[in-house]
């Protein structure tokens, strides 16, 4: 049985549907995956990715990661998300 005029069109709707219904489950997925972590577990986990590209260019052992003092700006921006979340 060959696939004629409407039938044609009907099939290639479902797969669009169907494809557009796979991947809004997978970008759920993901961003489900990705809010679960908090912002110090994806500092760290950058922190560590950055040592070992850094370590892996200069041929060289660990590369300590020091501190950075938060700006008057950051400071200032997270009081205010702070502010905006208790509304």
């Amino acid at each position: 049985m060959a696939l004629r005029g409407r039938q044609w069109w009907k099939l290639v709707g479902l797969a669009g549907v169907v494809g557009v219904a796979a991947t809004g489950a997978v970008a759920v997925r993901a961003e489900r995956k990705r809010r679960g972590y908090t912002p110090d577990e994806v500092r760290s986990v950058l922190h560590e990715r950055y040592a070992q590209a850094t370590a892996a260019h200069d041929s060289a052992g660990e590369v300590p990661l020091t501190e950075i003092p938060a700006t008057a700006v950051t400071r200032l921006r997270r009081a205010l998300r702070r502010l905006l979340r208790r509304r």
